[in-house]
């Protein structure tokens, strides 16, 4: 972020970006910053989804078979993190596939990282909305059972 002089960086946009500000963005951050954001910031990026994916899913099962709804369609949604974690591994990919090539990066290279920028943060939402609803409805559940248990 020292190099981005407050722009954000690709991986931090959850609505996606277009050709200019990925221009703008590398340019602005210069060659070390372009060098730290390929050697630094994306290594350590490409643990995380790996383990959101796993963990969440594990996570999101467990708590659906706790409702006895450990089939489908409920199943289905446990898939969200591992999609999200794989949107996240492209969005990486993409994103050194335009730092190795700038300035010489295409519309395509911008539009299809953005794409995957995008799948991941709406997945990684979807999925957290239904773990909320999840969490709320085992409260409720646990709630009642004390209550009829008092």
């Amino acid at each position: 972020m020292e190099f981005s002089k407050g722009m954000k960086l690709l991986d931090m946009m959850p609505t996606g970006y277009d050709w200019n500000y990925v221009n703008e963005l590398f340019n602005t951050l210069g060659e070390s910053g372009r060098e730290i954001y390929l050697k630094n910031q994306i290594p350590v990026d490409m643990i995380y989804p790996l383990l959101f994916g796993l963990t969440y899913s594990l996570i999101f099962a467990y708590f659906l078979k706790k409702l006895g709804k450990l089939k489908p369609p409920f199943i289905y949604i446990c898939y969200l993190p591992i999609i999200a974690g794989l949107a996240d591994y492209l969005e990486n990919f993409g994103i050194i596939n335009m730092l190795n090539n700038y300035p010489n990066i295409t519309d395509t290279m911008v539009n299809t990282t953005s794409v995957f920028s995008v799948l991941k943060s709406t997945s990684t939402s979807i999925f957290f909305i239904a773990l909320i609803v999840i969490l709320i409805i085992l409260g409720i559940k646990f709630l009642k059972r004390n209550k009829t248990a008092a």
